[in-house]
């Protein structure tokens, strides 16, 4: 990276009193200029704890909605507004709102890859790393409707024994992982501990084969981002191969240096992910923009549903 775009983004940080927060996808040379980097969930609740006047949020445009969210007096800027979500986009509140008329009464638990209008819509938020204490909360006999993804659905229906409706989206790097991807990995590797996303499209047949004794290897682990970090360092492997997007195997070897990490398929790489650039960040403090808001009618009834899943689960 430019020596010259960081000392500008170093000054124009302190001159605005900004943090910056990098999801674990990012460019490396934009994790290695953050305050923060993490999931999109903790990263909005770090920036809410800070004093900084200034969100930086290098991330995508749903986690800016969220630091915004529960951060309402901070100025949030996305470098890049073009930074979706193709899991996000799989869901409309109007969408979600005819799904519930279809189901009265029942209880409606959005992933945080959503909208806040979404949200908005809903009982909970979740995060991968805590929906199974969400889902186990609510009473066994409400009816539930689960969504955007698909994958991360089936995975809990099947650690809950929960039948739940769920909504048929899917995250486009995750869901292009196969089973297949991951034999041809195992047998080249098989001393190496396997970590999953539980939004990744393999997990399906993956904690299938696992039940039944299928996979040969040290062991398979399905968890969220902040967890595959943990369990790098925890870990007595040394080789490790990661589903999920490729930009996580950074941090990972920031994390547990002299370990292997090898991503499950290296076309795992979110494009949205990916615009957000160094020098789109010093722009964006020197303009400050854009920024992302949210009405305060759609961010007070999204806070709800997030404050509910902050009750039950971290």
């Amino acid at each position: 990276m430019d020596s010259t775009v960081a000392d500008r983004i170093e000054l124009l940080r302190r001159e605005r009193n900004a943090v910056i927060l990098a999801h674990n996808y990012q460019l490396a040379e934009v994790q290695d200029l953050a305050d923060y980097v993490g999931d999109s969930l903790g990263l909005s609740r770090a920036a809410a704890r800070t004093d900084a006047d200034v969100i930086v949020f290098c991330g995508v445009h749903f986690m800016a909605e969220t630091a915004a969210i529960l951060s309402p007096g901070k100025t949030v800027l996305l470098p890049d507004l073009e930074a979706g979500c193709s899991l996000a986009d799989t869901i409309t509140a109007d969408q979600l709102r005819a799904w519930k008329a279809q189901h009265p009464g029942a209880v409606v638990v959005s992933y945080v890859n959503t909208t806040a209008e979404v949200k908005a819509e809903s009982d909970y938020c979740c995060t991968s790393g805590n929906a199974e204490e969400v889902i186990n909360s609510i009473p066994r006999d409400r009816e539930i409707l689960f969504l955007p993804d698909m994958f991360l659905g089936a995975h809990l229906e099947r650690v809950t024994g929960r039948k739940m409706h769920v909504w048929m989206g899917e995250c486009h790097v995750h869901a292009g992982i196969d089973p297949e991807a991951l034999d041809l990995m195992r047998a080249e590797h098989p001393d190496a501990e396997l970590l999953i996303h539980p939004e990744c499209g393999c997990t399906t047949s993956t904690v299938y084969r696992m039940s039944h004794g299928d996979l040969r290897g040290v062991s398979t682990v399905v968890t969220s981002t902040e967890g595959m970090v943990r369990r790098a360092t925890e870990s007595p492997a040394s080789t490790f191969i990661v589903a999920t997007e490729v930009g996580i195997l950074h941090r990972m070897e920031r994390f547990a240096p002299g370990k292997r990490f090898l991503p499950a398929s290296r076309g795992a790489v979110c494009q949205y992910m990916k615009k957000i650039t160094p020098e789109k960040i010093a722009r964006s403090l020197e303009l400050m923009e854009p920024r992302v808001t949210v009405e305060p009618a759609v961010a007070d009834r999204a806070r709800e549903a997030i404050e509910r899943m902050l009750a039950v689960a971290v």
